[in-house]
């Protein structure tokens, strides 16, 4: 007999919309999403417009934001993806903050007790799980996070962490999860892989005609091929965004690259960056390639990565307008192909600039937006688990 009644779910730390896009796609109605960045919020309700979005830093918002916008008896799940900056070891000195963000995990467990939430689930990099209070003190982030989720009635948790590859995402992302129940006698688990066959990069831009840098032309129709994958994301059905198949492509848009930007480009061979440019070439190639303007000053470590056609990418980061080059033209990824890597369906639109500076907190250009998101289709598996849980309970 089938479970008709609608599951629940408050989005805090919601970013431009990847865990509501997933959970939506497996069965869940979010009814509040809570977020700080203008651009983020904009994004969010124009893909989601029935969802009550309070613009806002979290700490700051009351019992009256939220509760007119929920059930009386409380919410199925509160998810809360917290910034990661303090935890990632992307950066040399990432790891070295140690402030008040890394203790906003806090909010998602006064959400979550706020709504009289049945799940509670967190989500971050892996970093966090090594990640110190402080920078002489042995008490981890993760310890703490776990005795006030003891405290707070949410004692019954499990953690793990998943690789977002099995799940059919084209990118190697993994993730740390903690699903944390205010039912003490729920068993819980996490997804099950969703697939065995490995998403790659040409999977993912199937369909997508190329672009050429400092043009005019965006293409507004696809190619005549499609990927299971590109299918996929192209499928509003299954996303439940309309019941009909997407048609017009948006946002592959071409990008603007200076002619020594495009050469340094060319000089990469796939799967290399900027910093095997620096390994391949002798110290008086070099220099003439930097005062060329082709090969920078500085070397960064990870930086123009040419993309493999038959792999995965690596991890899509707010940063992936310059990590990134194509796999076969001489230029950045467009808006799209960052949205396809990270699985965001076709329809998804972005509001804010494609580029702003990163000193910026409150305003996030399109690909950061889509960098710092939940891959949806990560999202949707664990919907569909949590949803399994659900329906063994009473």
């Amino acid at each position: 007999m089938p479970d008709d009644r609608k599951f629940t779910h408050i989005d805090c730390f919601a970013g431009p919309g990847g865990i509501c896009t997933g959970l939506t796609a497996a069965g869940f109605h979010t009814l509040v999403a809570i977020e700080y960045i203008k651009t983020c919020c904009e994004t969010y309700s124009a893909n989601h417009p029935d969802v009550h979005v309070i613009h806002s830093d979290i700490r700051n918002v009351t019992a009256e934001q939220i509760l007119p916008y929920i059930p009386e008896n409380g919410v199925d799940l509160v998810t809360s993806g917290m910034p990661c900056e303090t935890f990632s070891t992307a950066g040399n000195t990432s790891r070295s903050f140690y402030d008040d963000r890394q203790f906003l995990f806090r909010e998602g467990i006064r959400i979550a007790k706020l709504c009289n939430s049945k799940f509670l689930l967190f989500e971050n990099v892996p970093g966090i799980t090594s990640k110190r209070t402080q920078k002489d003190s042995n008490v981890l982030i993760v310890d703490v996070l776990k005795k006030e989720l003891e405290e707070a009635g949410y004692g019954n948790y499990i953690e793990i962490i998943l690789d977002a590859t099995r799940f059919g995402v084209p990118q190697k992302r993994n993730r740390y999860f903690i699903l944390a129940s205010s039912d003490k006698d729920v068993k819980l688990s996490g997804p099950s892989p969703t697939t065995s066959h490995i998403t790659t990069v040409e999977d993912a831009f199937c369909g997508l005609p190329n672009v050429l840098p400092n043009t005019k032309n965006s293409p507004k129709e696809y190619l005549d091929e499609d990927s299971e994958y590109s299918a996929l994301l192209k499928n509003n059905s299954f996303w439940k965004r309309g019941e009909y198949t997407q048609t017009e492509l948006t946002l592959q848009t071409p990008m603007k690259h200076r002619e020594h930007t495009i050469c340094r480009f060319a000089l990469l061979k796939p799967g290399e960056g900027l910093k095997d440019l620096f390994e391949r070439f002798s110290d008086e190639d070099i220099a003439d390639l930097q005062r060329a303007r082709i090969l920078p000053k500085k070397m960064f470590i990870k930086r123009n990565v040419r993309l493999k056609l038959n792999e995965p990418s690596s991890t899509v980061t707010s940063h992936c307008l310059d990590e990134f080059v194509h796999p076969t033209s001489n230029r950045a990824l467009t808006v799209r192909e960052c949205a396809r890597l990270q699985s965001f369906p076709d329809s998804y639109v972005f509001h804010g600039p494609f580029l702003v500076p990163h000193i910026d907190r409150t305003v996030q250009d399109k690909y950061e937006q889509i960098g710092d998101a939940v891959p949806p289709l990560l999202a949707y598996a664990w919907g569909s688990q949590i949803i399994k849980i659900l329906q063994t309970m009473p």
